[in-house]
């Protein structure tokens, strides 16, 4: 089987143009028509794994806190933005230089308020904020995406609005990784009055909502920052997020007018009900594209039979990519197999063509042959095993890990489910700490070098199995180093080429999702990653 950049392109599908956008400040859609000022954006949503952005990895936390937080930069959100790629702009900085390579100095916005909430009354935010919060960061017990700035060794206040990062060697994506959702800047007051951040009245930042109620099981409530530093913005006076765990009722409430977003995680409408949504709802906007998010299997590396290559990619090749596509709703049949790198990210993900022999075999299902391996292997029955997941990334999802497990007991893999509670699989599975295998849900960070760095570099939380490849470690340590954007992306094939050759973690497919929105709503598109607020902030309701 061979599956080309092309093939890649034609299933992921492309943004649907929404007039003619010019940028994150720019009206948009209808550029003859000011924006509108009022309304409130209703997004369904889900329960918040606490308001502390340094102590999740959750979407259900992260999507909030993308509304009430800021960070030093961030990315490019509008109409003008491709959906899959990722350019930056100012945040909180309103610039920033690179005097060296391992030295970066941002230059604050002045006047920058925080939310007229005490404990912290709306003062001003100061180049003292963001050392501390980034330190913190580094610090704090619990952050399971410390990681990110692993490559700091100092961070100095040179000024009132004047901050210095000193790294210990030169990390090339060091940008993209201060825009990520995780990287959002907390108050100093917050932490020492409530400590954990864990309670609403400790969400406050310098985001262009605030929060205004939170009733657990039920809604989040945010209303406008009234001294917000984009002058004139957000033009919504507020933002509502229905907390709703059924899919079924989330989709008739959004074909009921209850919600102006697709009803899914990243404003996603499923495929399955995409023909009925068009013809209830006249003038419904669209978008497709591939979310980087993909289904992972973890193995114990140090355990039989995981320590064997051969039942690894046993185990992938009884595994049909395509089936796992059919049983989601969201895909229903959309989606593409991934590399290491998601296939979402095409400017650094391999082409499966370009994979040698036995990476490209990692694709092709054939039951048969699994069986072989694992015969070769020593397991000419077959083996039991349990498997640890969850079911709080929803029935779709589970959908797919049925569809999955089925595929591996046709090859004689037999699988004992054992179904976490979400905020516990996150705290353990994720964290390395299961018995034999875990299949999860993983992605949607917004560069490519988490989905190596953080997998595979011993001693990091995500490296679930126990990677401690020593090659690789210093491969990945050598793309990190590289500025030259070329010879990064040869050294990403490359890295690429070796992991589908030792199979020490299984990828499945990538979905190609529709997004949807009302037709009242202005000015929005869509794109991967946590960050509604940076969607909404200039977006607005016609209506």
């Amino acid at each position: 089987m061979t599956i080309s950049r092309r093939d890649v392109l034609k299933l992921g599908g492309t943004a649907v143009a929404v007039g003619a956008a010019r940028g994150l400040l720019a009206p948009g859609p209808a550029a003859a028509q000011a924006p509108k000022r009022g309304g409130v954006f209703r997004i369904a949503g889900f329960e918040p794994q606490g308001f502390d952005p340094q102590q999740t990895l959750s979407y259900r936390s992260l999507t909030i806190l993308s509304m009430t937080h800021s960070r030093l930069v961030r990315m490019k959100a509008g109409p003008a933005v491709r959906p899959g790629t990722t350019p930056l702009e100012p945040d909180l900085a309103e610039s920033w230089s690179q005097p060296g390579d391992t030295a970066y100095v941002f230059r604050l916005r002045r006047g920058v308020r925080w939310h007229p909430r005490p404990p912290v009354n709306g003062r001003e935010l100061t180049a003292d904020d963001v050392k501390y919060s980034y330190e913190r960061f580094l610090t704090v017990a619990g952050n399971p995406a410390r990681s990110l700035l692993d490559p700091v060794e100092k961070i100095e206040v040179l000024d009132r609005y004047t901050v210095r990062f000193t790294l210990k060697e030169p990390f090339a994506w060091f940008l993209d990784v201060l825009a990520s959702t995780s990287m959002l800047i907390v108050a100093r007051e917050a932490v020492e009055t409530y400590g954990d951040l864990k309670k609403a009245e400790a969400c406050i930042g310098t985001g262009p909502w605030m929060m205004e109620r939170y009733e657990p099981g039920v809604r989040v409530t945010l209303t406008r920052h009234p001294e917000y530093f984009l002058s004139g913005l957000p033009y919504a006076d507020g933002v509502e997020i229905a907390v709703e765990r059924d899919p079924a009722s989330r989709f008739a409430a959004f074909l009921g007018g209850r919600y102006d977003f697709g009803p899914e995680y990243a404003m996603v409408l499923r495929r399955l009900d995409l023909d009925v949504a068009r013809q209830r709802k006249p003038g419904l906007q669209t978008a497709e594209f591939v979310l980087p998010n993909m289904n992972m299997t973890w193995m114990k590396l140090d355990q039989k039979p995981f320590d064997d290559l051969r039942v690894r990619r046993a185990m992938a090749i009884a595994t049909n990519w395509r089936d796992l596509v059919a049983a989601n709703a969201w895909a229903h049949g959309h989606g593409v197999p991934n590399p290491a790198v998601p296939a979402a990210f095409q400017e650094w993900s391999i082409p499966l063509a370009e994979l040698p022999p036995e990476g490209r075999r990692l694709y092709e299902y054939d039951p048969a042959e699994a069986k072989r391996l694992l015969a070769e292997a020593g397991y000419p029955s077959g083996f039991s095993t349990p498997v640890e997941t969850t079911a709080g990334y929803g029935p779709d999802y589970m959908d797919g890990v049925q569809a999955q497990l089925q595929n591996w007991k046709a090859a004689g893999i037999e699988s004992e489910l054992r179904l976490k509670e979400y905020g516990a699989f996150l705290a353990t599975t994720v964290a390395g700490k299961f018995d034999k295998v875990a299949l999860g849900l993983f992605g949607n960070w917004t560069e490519p070098d988490s989905y190596l760095y953080r997998l595979y570099v011993p001693g990091q939380p995500s490296n679930a199995g126990g990677v401690n490849d020593d090659k690789l470690t210093e491969m990945i340590g050598l793309q990190r180093r590289t500025f030259d954007a070329r010879r990064r992306r040869e050294i990403l094939w490359d890295i690429q080429r070796y992991l589908s050759q030792k199979a020490y973690y299984l990828y499945g497919p990538s979905f190609s999702v529709v997004v949807a929105w009302d037709a009242a709503v202005r000015n929005f598109a869509p794109n991967i990653g946590h960050d509604y607020g940076g969607r909404l902030v200039a977006a607005w309701l016609d209506r």
